[in-house]
């Protein structure tokens, strides 16, 4: 080991900055964050002034345990975590958790990993800053303090499962709020008039009617007046124009061009940003600066003088607009100016060069335009038509980089002052305002920016936060047609020309989930403080006032605490119903009871009835298409129609169709298998029809001979998973979803790569299952685990699945063997977990041992019990003699 070591974050990181550094440098990796809050419990000491407590995270263990054998053989410690506050927290923790000391250990940072930056980096050590730590852990702490109180108050109140976060609330409310506005627009529509002239050989010019005309009959009064009208082209008028370039990357800007370009999500970006960055060829992709080093621009000077010529050069210095732009030094930008591409994979090579492009293009000219205007005159009214035209005189930085909306605009034709302009045709086109557009993850990121909302760490992850605990869905939607009317003037007629155009048509959408809604406006109303826009900008800037040693941060912390530990209290008083937000539709007509929306364990439902009823309540989920808030009594009635029964299967099995969590889907249940479990009556099992997935059909209007077509090729499915069946054994070998692997019905086992699946004998197999670790399911509450499958005779797919309760799966055997004997092959599931016997050809002698150990670990209990007793008995004995003693 060398005298000095280096530790860094990731170790793709770590062979690229051992290269630069030589053989007197060691470099590790800490894989990232080393310790954390602990995950159960508050972690964090209120009443001692919020101080936390941090533990090395399980993965990290073995991690720290290396680090340590390392430092002790070395004489210099360099931390080289990244330059923001996450990096600064990451070299504290690596601090306090190897026991370094202070005057051995060095900081340093760098924005690029390229040799010359290590070097500098090398030769301007500085020691950890408290400060930016300091930033890191209010972050920390606060965000610990907003979940850890207010996640379990939607548990009580909502919804079991259900989280809460400072920014993580704030971005939902934003897709909510965005939501509603689109639903409560009203979109009002008008007619633009534009016409089509003759203006030259082959040249048609388009003019238009700056004025449009409010209703149908206005704008047909217009054509009227126009009739017979000459048109003269009366005034040309022109002026210069320029564009500017966009400044170099930010996180923010990168994603969201990236986006919009190259279709990636915002998590990607960052993911891909993140190799090119550490395989040196892009500086640190977590920055909201805009500013470029003096070596960078020397390098765009160099590249845009050689490729182009000296007049496409104009360096330029942007200001950061963001006021919280701290974290970093400089814009997201390539490492060498020289590379316009570099090796990689597909995504590596599209993102580094949209950052090429946007980087060159910031150091570029302005584009020259030239804007032309065209004015109509109509001899039979007092408006004008307006015809405009640009013309790119100097392409600029458009050479190099066309933002979405630089699309050439249409060109005019030759025109002069006085010309004559005979009409082609004239129309009156009906045009509609649009709602405001539903945020994309990059413009959600853009706004979350505007709004001074979280920070260039913090967007990909809350973006993926919102998705993942399923407040928010990133989808397409369908438009729906709309009919456009349209009045043509031709040859001095009006006609009708109505077209039908698809609207409100979207792509990669984000749009919120039923229980979006309803934990924002909870939030907002209890809550108010922890979802308000303005109060998480500004706790973001006094997170930047931390960081820089401007205020402390557990005055800070107890400034927002107390008032929010009120709320939370305060909460324990409000009632589920009004939590839920149960919404009344009407009065059921058949039954005349109550029908209502609510929301529960696994989503929105309506309820017909109530629980103070005699009849019990009938539930349905809402379809994916419906929305609590908007959802009409007509809407949900047809959903009580199901299940509904369709037919019965070849074989007489009864089917039913029904509407699931995961859609549509038919049930039927093996007619020779119903009867015996009924004839049995076995308290405590209870038989679960098979289910297919009949997506897309409609459940309610679906025939019989499709739901067997579904069914039918679903059985064929499962018999082409088969791979390898053995006589008289549970044992078999399928193809999953992951490719071929070996059951029993109990254990999966991998197959060697070098065995092909389909030679593999009975005894192979058991061997791999032997050889497969055990490992232990999680359970919950709200769903069954622990199914295993008794295959003892006729090994496949299971023909019915038994539902027992724990106690009692010892006395489903009889019943199992029985169908067993039939050919049918069964599963059974218990209920919480894992199966109290296995089912083997030995499981009544395995019952018989269990009990037997339970018995002998009952009768040593009772002796160890009764010698506990005996004991005390001659302690309380001999304590009373030595009491009489002294007496005499």
């Amino acid at each position: 080991m060398s005298q000095n070591l280096v530790i860094v974050e990731s170790p793709a990181k770590a062979k690229t900055i051992e290269k630069f550094l030589g053989k007197e440098f060691t470099v590790m990796s800490s894989y990232g964050h080393v310790r954390d809050l602990p995950r159960k419990g508050l972690s964090v000491d209120v009443a001692n002034n919020f101080e936390p407590t941090y533990e090395v995270t399980e993965d990290k263990k073995r991690v720290i345990a290396d680090l340590k054998k390392a430092v002790k053989k070395a004489s210099l410690v360099w931390l080289a975590s990244d330059e923001d506050r996450e990096g600064e927290a990451i070299a504290w923790h690596l601090e306090e958790a190897l026991g370094l000391d202070e005057s051995n250990t060095r900081r340093i940072v760098f924005h690029e990993i390229t040799k010359p930056a290590i070097l500098a980096a090398i030769t301007n050590y500085r020691t950890i800053d408290r400060n930016l730590v300091d930033g890191q852990q209010a972050r920390r702490v606060l965000d610990r303090l907003v979940g850890f109180e207010l996640s379990p108050v939607l548990w009580k109140k909502i919804q079991t499962g259900l989280s809460a976060g400072r920014v993580q609330s704030v971005a939902v409310r934003l897709v909510v709020d965005r939501e509603r506005e689109v639903e409560a627009f009203e979109s009002a529509s008008s007619f633009r008039i534009t016409a089509d002239f003759e203006a030259g050989k082959d040249a048609v010019l388009t003019a238009r009617l700056p004025k449009e005309r409010e209703i149908i009959e206005q704008a047909k009064q217009f054509l009227e007046s126009v009739k017979g009208a000459k048109y003269t082209l009366s005034d040309i008028s022109k002026k210069p124009a320029k564009r500017s370039p966009r400044a170099p990357f930010t996180t923010s800007t990168l994603q969201q061009a990236a986006s919009q370009r190259l279709g990636f999500s915002v998590r990607q970006t960052m993911v891909v940003a993140q190799k090119l960055y550490e395989s040196g060829k892009i500086t640190y992709m977590r920055t909201d600066s805009v500013n470029l080093s003096d070596t960078a621009l020397e390098q765009a000077t160099s590249t845009i003088t050689k490729d182009f010529g000296g007049e496409y050069l104009q360096i330029r210095r942007y200001k950061t607009k963001s006021a919280g732009a701290q974290e970093a030094h400089e814009a997201i930008r390539p490492t060498d100016l020289g590379n316009a591409t570099v090796a990689g994979d597909r995504n590596e090579q599209r993102l580094y060069q949209l950052i090429w492009q946007r980087t060159i293009a910031s150091q570029m000219a302005d584009a020259r335009l030239e804007r032309t205007t065209a004015v109509v005159d109509v001899s039979t009214i007092d408006e004008d038509l307006l015809a405009k035209g640009e013309v790119l005189v100097f392409d600029g930085f458009l050479k190099v980089y066309k933002e979405g909306g630089d699309k050439d605009k249409k060109m005019l034709p030759p025109l002069h002052v006085g010309q004559d302009l005979p009409i082609i045709v004239m129309r009156a086109q009906e045009a509609f305002t649009r709602p405001p557009a539903r945020y994309t993850e990059a413009s959600l990121v853009k706004k979350l920016e505007e709004m001074g909302i979280g920070r260039p760490s913090t967007y990909a992850p809350t973006i993926s936060t919102i998705q993942n605990r399923g407040y928010v869905e990133k989808s397409d939607r369908e438009g729906r047609e709309r009919t456009v009317r349209i009045l043509a003037l031709h040859a001095q007629e009006i006609v009708n020309e109505d077209k039908v155009e698809i609207t409100g048509a979207e792509k990669a959408k984000l749009f919120p989930m039923d229980i979006a809604g309803i934990v924002t406006d909870f939030l907002v109303k209890h809550f108010s403080e922890v979802i308000d826009y303005n109060f998480t900008a500004r706790v973001e800037a006094e997170f930047d006032e931390i960081a820089a040693g401007e205020s402390n941060w557990r005055d800070m912390i107890a400034e927002f605490y107390r008032p929010f530990h009120e709320d939370v209290e305060k909460a324990e008083e409000i009632s589920r119903e009004e939590a839920s937000q149960s919404r009344q539709l009407g009065t059921d007509p058949k039954s005349g009871r109550p029908v209502s929306v609510r929301i529960g364990r696994f989503g929105p439902f309506a309820q017909i009835g109530t629980r103070d009823d005699e009849e019990k309540p009938q539930f349905a989920g809402l379809t994916p298409e419906q929305r609590m808030h908007s959802v009409t009594l007509e809407e949900v009635l047809p959903l009580f129609e199901l299940p509904r029964i369709v037919g019965d299967t070849a074989a007489g099995e009864e089917v039913f169709v029904n509407a699931g969590r995961f859609g549509p889907y038919a049930g039927y249940v093996d007619r020779q298998i119903r009867s015996l479990v009924e004839e049995r009556d076995i308290t405590g099992v209870e038989l679960l029809p098979q289910n297919v997935s009949i997506d897309p059909e409609d459940p309610h209007k679906i025939t019989m001979e499709q739901v067997q077509s579904f069914i039918d090729a679903k059985k064929e499915a499962d018999r082409e998973k088969e791979i390898l069946l053995f006589e008289n054994s549970a044992v078999q070998v399928l193809d999953g979803r992951w490719g071929p692997f070996i059951t029993d019905g109990f254990k999966n086992a991998k197959i060697p790569k070098d065995k092909e699946p389909d030679s593999l004998t009975l005894e192979e197999c058991q061997q791999l299952l032997e050889e497969t670790k055990k490992v232990k399911k999680r359970l919950t509450k709200q769903f069954y685990g622990g199914g295993f499958t008794l295959l003892k005779n006729s090994p496949g797919f299971p023909d019915a699945t038994l539902k027992v309760k724990e106690n009692k799966v010892a006395k489903v055997f009889e019943l199992v063997d029985e169908l067993d004997a039939m050919g049918k092959k069964i599963r059974v599931i218990s209920a919480r977990g894992a199966a109290a016997i296995r089912a083997s050809e030995n499981r009544k002698t395995s019952t018989v041992k269990k009990k037997a150990v339970t018995k002998k670990k009952a009768a040593a209990k009772k002796k160890t019990a009764t010698k506990k007793r005996a004991g005390v008995k001659k302690k309380r004995a001999a304590v009373k003699k030595k009491s009489v003693v002294k007496k005499k």
